[in-house]
This record gives C-alpha cells, structure tokens and sequence, in this order.
C-alpha cells in the first residue's frame, strides 16, 4: 500500500514518526500511517491478506510453467502482496515481469530490514525484493504522474494489475475516473485487475470502463462480511473458489448515489478537493440514496466505501 498526502495539501511523504510498525494476527509485518489514519493492512494480517485479495483471486493455476506474466502494482507498500506473488509464482514455474508504482520507498525499507518480514520469505525471494527497490521497475512519486511511464511500455500487456491504495475515502487520487482509466489500459483482453475495494464507485467506475466484475469471497472465519474484494477483466471473470459473481443487491448499490465517482480531471487535485467534488455531484444526482441490507448473500455487509 502507498501513503500519500492523504488529504493534505501537500505531496511530499510523511516523516518517519508519522509511519508506525505494527504487526497483524498472522504475525506479519505492517505498517500504521498516521497522516492517512489507516492501516496497510487488515488487522487479520499483511500476509493472509496478500494471499486472500491477490495471490488466490489471481488464479496463478491458469498459466502453463514457463509462462512470464507482466505485473504492475499500484502502492507496493511494505512489498508483502509482491513477496507473496513471487513466491507463488517460483512454486507454479512462472516467471514475472514485475513493475510497481509508490509514493516512497521507506515502506519497502522498512520490511526488509525488519527480522520478521525476511524470515517469512526464501532467500530468493528477499533477493529479489532488494533488487527490485534498487531498480528502475518502482517508480516512485505520484503514481498519477509515473503511471504514464509504465503505458508507454506496458499498454494491453499486463496479465495482472494490483491495485492497493489507501481507501477511497482517504485516497482518492488513485481511485478516480481518470486514474483507473489509464491502468486499465495496461490489462491484456483476458487481464485480471484485483483490488480489495469493494467501493461502489469503484467498482462502477471499472464497469463503466468496460470490464466485467466479480466479487472476492470473505474468507470462511468472517462471516460477518460480505466481500474481501474485487476481480476485474475486459472478458468474463472465470468461476473460480476464491470468485463469485456480483450479488443483485451489490449491482443495485452501484446505481446509488454510492456508486457517484472519484474524479480528478486534472490529475493534481488534493484528496479534499476531490472528495468535495464529489459530495456536490452526489447532492445533485437522481440516483437513490444508498441502502445496503443488513445481511445479504454469503455473509454480513462490510464497509460499503471498501475500508479495511
């Protein structure tokens, strides 16, 4: 996950104090950003996480050993989701083409200097985490302004595209219309695209980008929610343990007012900017307030705007 200004007016990263190592039920390595007031990860765990919301719903089985898949990562984070690809990825005998885009590269520092982050990977993998920080496939900044870079050289060739920004209510700027129209773009035809949001306007902003929708299914100990996330791809997402198609209450959540995008026409709005624009264009909107049910399909209702 990245940490950017997070509403503030300013773009520069947090100092160091504002960034808080915090560890999850898993035993994990996470971080606590207090400028964004969020988490990394659930409370559940950086590693399952990455596991439940991106390594499973990718669905590595699909490749034949042998295969390079192209990777890009929107706010790598602490590199947990990118660890856990690659160590699936050697287990399949797949090879990644990995590009990543952040804010900082402190979150990354931060892992793998921490003993219980390295000893939870093979060597190989740690290996290939610090090569990775040190090469020019992180681009770091505003991933805004970088993600053009990775189009000029990835465009329609991207088999997955992992997109684990701070909430839509704290960072906006990378869940707007404009910024999911450009990584989309990256996706090849049967390109997957998979975030934990399950946002309304998320999810009805990739949809009305053209891609077909799945849900993540919760895992089995949280009955309590009803989605741990979303699947997306220009063909139909294939049935698979980890998928399910769109409930009807959630496709009737995203013609609510829920489902009033992000939007950032110029690429350089504050979050607060952004938030605002789009607290006005819901006042105005026709469409029915939003109302989930209390408890629908496999589980209870979680956080309407994707929160952890």
């Amino acid at each position: 996950m990245t940490w950017p200004a997070c509403g503030t007016e300013s773009a520069e990263p947090e100092p160091g104090p504002e960034l808080l190592p915090r560890r999850g039920r898993d035993g994990s390595f996470s971080l606590y950003s207090r400028g964004c007031d969020e988490g990394f990860h659930s409370a559940a765990g950086a590693l399952r996480e990455a596991n439940e919301k991106f390594v499973v719903p990718a669905a590595l089985e699909r490749f034949a050993p042998g295969r390079e898949l192209v990777v890009a990562e929107v706010a790598v984070g602490t590199g947990t989701n990118t660890a856990a690809l690659l160590a699936a990825a050697t287990a399949a005998g797949l090879e990644l083409d990995w590009w990543g885009l952040d804010l900082d590269q402190r979150p990354l520092a931060l892992a793998l200097a921490d003993a219980g982050f390295r000893g939870q990977w093979p060597a190989a993998v740690i290996g290939r985490l610090e090569e990775l920080s040190g090469g020019d496939r992180l681009r770091l900044g505003d991933a805004r302004h970088r993600l053009p870079e990775l189009l000029d050289t990835l465009a329609g060739r991207c088999d997955l595209v992992l997109l684990d920004a701070f909430s839509p209510l704290r960072c906006p700027q990378l869940w707007s219309v404009e910024f999911l129209g450009r990584l989309v773009r990256l996706l090849r035809p049967d390109g997957r695209l998979l975030t934990y949001s399950s946002a309304a306007a998320v999810r009805r902003t990739l949809q009305d980008l053209g891609l077909q929708l799945g849900a993540i299914r919760p895992p089995a100990d949280e009955p309590e929610r009803w989605s741990a996330g979303t699947a997306a791809s220009f063909t139909p997402v294939p049935a698979h343990p980890s998928l399910r198609p769109l409930e009807p209450f959630e496709r009737e959540h995203l013609a609510s007012r829920a489902g009033v995008p992000y939007r950032d026409p110029t690429t350089t709005d504050t979050a607060a900017a952004i938030l605002e624009r789009r607290r006005r264009e819901q006042e105005r909107s026709d469409a029915p307030p939003a109302r989930l049910p209390r408890r629908q399909g496999p589980g209870g209702l979680g956080h309407a705007e994707g929160h952890r």
